[in-house]
């Protein structure tokens, strides 16, 4: 039985110090062995360091505050690891707890599971780590608990990270997807599609540039001060994989109505623009990992569009459309040339490894 005291691993058992310079994971950081422990010690506990995660139990035990608890998971793949304005590291942090706010609460702790590829820098390794614990500092949630294994070089893709994330619900907020009613008002809380092209301007088949950075970042303070101003708000979801148009369909499709946006709402920038048309996308369709879709009564619109600008977060908001009666359950946008389309789902997969 764990006595709850600190365990103190002795690195003078260790074979070799870890070279993070040039060393490379083998399989023995992942056998259970004197170099596993080296290596969750040397890296994994001095960049997570707390209290539940010293005690070096296979899980974490924590109290559990009043209200409704939620959890959520994700993995992730990105390609590739390190791109502007972020990495593999420290979005395997902002989408778990982005995750968890979308239902209006307040993330509390995170776990991490690696799967290493044999022969993967430890430079790199060292390098994503140190920008998750950054990334859950800077948040104010601790990493308490998590796992790694290592296979064998040509099984992997150098680094898979699956993080889950807990965290609270306030008395009195009811947050879901089937909630969206017609009337209601859609906003978003920034430009759309810049995570995808900051992503792709880095493909190796791809032949673009752009000064576009990833907007990755926790949403959980921005969205605790929105349901401070505005406890109404009916559904929050961040807008990732399939971008906007694919989540407004789901949100559509879960609450039975359908959706009317105005193009000429939508905060785009235009170097993303430039480059969908250059590539052949719809900015509705791109990846985005530090925005939100909120949907709320119409009448707390204009106070949920104020809250939202005046946090960093949130400062490029608008409200770009409203939900409407729709027995099909279709997602629509007025045109800037003054018709309307109907925004479908993704057909296919437009954009892999993009989160």
């Amino acid at each position: 039985m764990s006595t709850g005291k600190p365990v103190k691993v002795s690195k003078t058992a260790y074979i070799r110090p870890l070279d993070f310079k040039n060393g490379r994971v083998e399989m023995a950081h992942g056998g259970g062995g004197r170099m596993m422990m080296q290596l969750i010690d040397t890296l994994f506990l001095t960049a997570f360091d707390n209290d539940m995660l010293r005690q070096m139990n296979d899980q974490a035990c924590f109290a559990v505050p009043a209200g409704r608890m939620v959890m959520s998971t994700d993995s992730h793949v990105v390609s590739p690891l390190f791109f502007p304005g972020g990495d593999i590291g420290s979005l395997s942090v902002h989408g778990t707890l982005n995750d968890v706010a979308m239902s209006g609460a307040r993330p509390l702790y995170l776990s991490a599971s690696f799967i290493l590829e044999e022969g993967f820098p430890l430079a790199d390794l060292k390098r994503i780590v140190e920008s998750m614990a950054k990334a859950a500092q800077q948040a104010g949630v601790s990493i308490i608990t998590g796992d790694t294994k290592v296979v064998e070089q040509g099984k992997g893709d150098g680094i898979f990270i699956t993080t889950t994330g807990v965290g609270v619900v306030p008395e009195g907020l009811q947050i879901s997807a089937e909630r969206a009613q017609p009337g209601d008002k859609i906003l978003v809380s920034g430009t759309l599609g810049d995570h995808g092209i900051a992503i792709l301007s880095l493909r190796e088949n791809l032949t673009f540039h752009t000064t576009i950075q990833s907007d990755t970042a926790a949403l959980h303070e921005l969205v605790a001060c929105m349901t401070e101003a505005v406890p109404t708000i009916h559904v929050l979801r961040d807008p990732t994989r399939g971008g906007l148009a694919t989540t407004l369909n789901e949100i559509a499709r879960q609450s039975g109505v359908g959706m009317m946006v105005n193009e000429n709402k939508l905060p785009i920038r235009e170097q993303v623009r430039a480059a969908c048309e250059f590539l052949g996308f719809d900015p509705l369709y791109i990846a985005n990992e530090g925005k939100l879709v909120a949907i709320c009564p119409p009448e707390a619109a204009e106070a949920l569009l104020q809250t939202m600008q005046a946090h960093p977060l949130g400062s490029e908001a608008a409200i770009i459309g409203e939900v409407i009666e729709d027995s099909h359950h279709f997602v629509q946008m007025e045109t800037s040339f003054g018709g309307q389309r109907v925004v479908d789902w993704l057909s296919g997969e437009q954009l892999p490894r993009i989160c």
